[in-house]
């Protein structure tokens, strides 16, 4: 029968049977694929994965900064980062700090800047007040002879010990005491957010000496005079 073919149609069932050869053996080849575990394949998308989650993003935030009056300022830029670990060091070594706006000697809110690449970053730093120690105060009641002067020490016109602490943080008030005038007089303190008033007695002191008294006794100015010392302690 094949006699009776002719060349072109041996050509034909040739290419079909090549065809259909192919056709098998790439069957074949694409199930032993199936069947072999996708070891290499499930490596490479762990290691894409890992590559993913360990890329920084290099966002520059900064962080908002606070501290008390009259402590030294960090001058690492890492503490001015709220994502350092985010940031490659490269780019954090390139980042110029400039903290001279900020006054820590002076409580108050202030502006800090980050520069990168002509871009600049602006953060907030707060100076607090260190806070005082909470104590009630107990005001004297003086006694001072007309024309005395009025000490300045705080320390004479409140009961208890002060510390240099609480004594530069109390603000008195003598402006209502007239010493040249015989008359009762108020005075402030103000410590701590609190208002305290005192009083302080101006008199006149006693001139006509008591014929009575002996020589040696005192006269009724310098009983006036202990008293008023007396009190001032």
């Amino acid at each position: 029968m094949s006699k009776k073919l002719s060349k072109k149609q041996r050509y034909i069932i040739v290419g079909v049977t090549a065809a259909w050869g192919l056709i098998f053996i790439g069957s074949g080849i694409s199930m032993s694929f199936m069947n072999t575990p996708i070891t290499k394949t499930t490596k490479e998308l762990k290691i894409t994965q890992k590559r993913v989650a360990n890329m920084k993003s290099n966002e520059i935030l900064l962080k908002p900064m606070e501290q008390e009056i009259n402590q030294p300022i960090s001058m690492n830029v890492k503490d001015y980062l709220e994502n350092a670990n985010d940031i490659d060091n490269k780019i954090i070594n390139e980042l110029q700090l400039d903290t001279s706006m900020v006054n820590v000697n002076q409580a108050g809110d202030y502006t800090y800047t980050i520069t990168y690449k002509k871009k600049t970053f602006n953060g907030t730093f707060t100076i607090k007040e260190k806070p005082l120690p909470d104590m009630v105060l107990t005001l004297k009641t003086l006694n001072l002879e007309v024309g005395s002067a009025l000490s300045t020490d705080i320390q004479n016109y409140i009961t208890e010990t002060l510390t240099d602490e609480v004594k530069q943080n109390i603000k008195l008030d003598l402006t209502n005491v007239n010493t040249a005038q015989a008359g009762n007089y108020q005075y402030t303190v103000t410590y701590n957010g609190r208002l305290y008033t005192g009083t302080i007695t101006i008199y006149e002191p006693n001139k006509t000496e008591n014929p009575t008294k002996k020589p040696d006794d005192t006269t009724s100015t310098d009983n006036t005079e202990t008293e008023t010392n007396d009190s001032d302690k």
